[in-house]
């Protein structure tokens, strides 16, 4: 809800660097976006995309439901990643 209203923040008000760089590699960009365009909207679609969100041109804008399974699949992997690196390093 924050990035509908206010959709220019940096991602990082709502998310980790680690959720950043799991989105970027995850859920890749449909559009030529640049770096400076990456806002928290941005990220807002990715995440509703890990969701099951398709983001096409006719589709209304994502709801909660969405966003929440977005968000528990996101919290899951990063914290496979962050235990997967513990026992690597053992």
């Amino acid at each position: 809800m924050s990035s509908r209203a206010s959709p220019t923040p940096a991602p990082e008000v709502a998310l980790t660097a680690l959720e950043v760089q799991i989105l970027d590699r995850l859920a890749p960009d449909k559009s030529s976006a640049n770096a400076s365009s990456r806002g928290l909207t941005f990220y807002a679609v990715k995440i509703t995309r890990l969701g099951g969100y398709l983001n096409r041109k006719s589709d209304p804008p994502p709801g909660n439901t969405v966003m929440w399974r977005g968000l528990t699949r996101l919290t899951d992997i990063a914290l496979g990643i962050s235990l997967a690196a513990e026992l690597v390093g053992n």
